[in-house]
């Protein structure tokens, strides 16, 4: 999309980036607001502070889509080890999906990755997430089956590693 700018989030729209988060989630898992899971989503001003926070702009200025990038031992990192960058909560908006944003927001993390000299970019994505996984997988990236985990019994979280070297 030459229409699409990635860059990281702005201060005054991490309430939106929260928001755009939730909605992405929600659209397909029905997350319930400030329940759970769904309370980390919309909290973008935390991840801003403790992760780098990227954010999919359009053409017209609308925020369409969002990604937490975490390196190992900060608050976000849930699977990454030394020499690998991680991200997580990747989302889009309901109403930008099909359009590339989420190829082209994995694309922006692993070009951060190679600046940050990283080996390999990993990821955990919920096993019911098959349109994400047939993205990864078209990236290059492949299963990481024993760093799989479950947070919480009966959520299973599957991982994804990208080898840059």
């Amino acid at each position: 999309m030459s229409d699409l700018e990635i860059r990281p989030a702005r201060a005054g729209e991490l309430e939106a980036v929260g928001e755009l988060t939730l909605a992405a989630y929600s659209e397909d898992y029905g997350l319930v607001e400030g329940v759970g899971y769904a309370a980390e989503l919309v909290d973008a001003a935390k991840r801003a502070e403790q992760a780098e926070l990227l954010v999919a702009v359009d053409g017209d200025g609308a925020l369409v889509g969002t990604v937490t990038i975490a390196r190992p031992g900060t608050p976000f990192a849930e699977l990454s080890r030394e020499g690998e960058l991680e991200f997580r909560m990747l989302g889009v908006s309901p109403s930008a999906t099909g359009r590339g944003i989420g190829e082209a927001l994995t694309r922006a993390v692993i070009e951060r990755a190679r600046e940050l000299d990283a080996d390999r970019v990993v990821l955990c994505s919920l096993v019911t997430m098959k349109r994400a996984h047939r993205l990864y997988e078209r990236l290059g990236f492949t299963r990481l089956p024993e760093r799989d985990w479950e947070p919480h019994p009966g959520v299973t979280l599957i991982a994804y590693r990208l080898e840059l070297a």
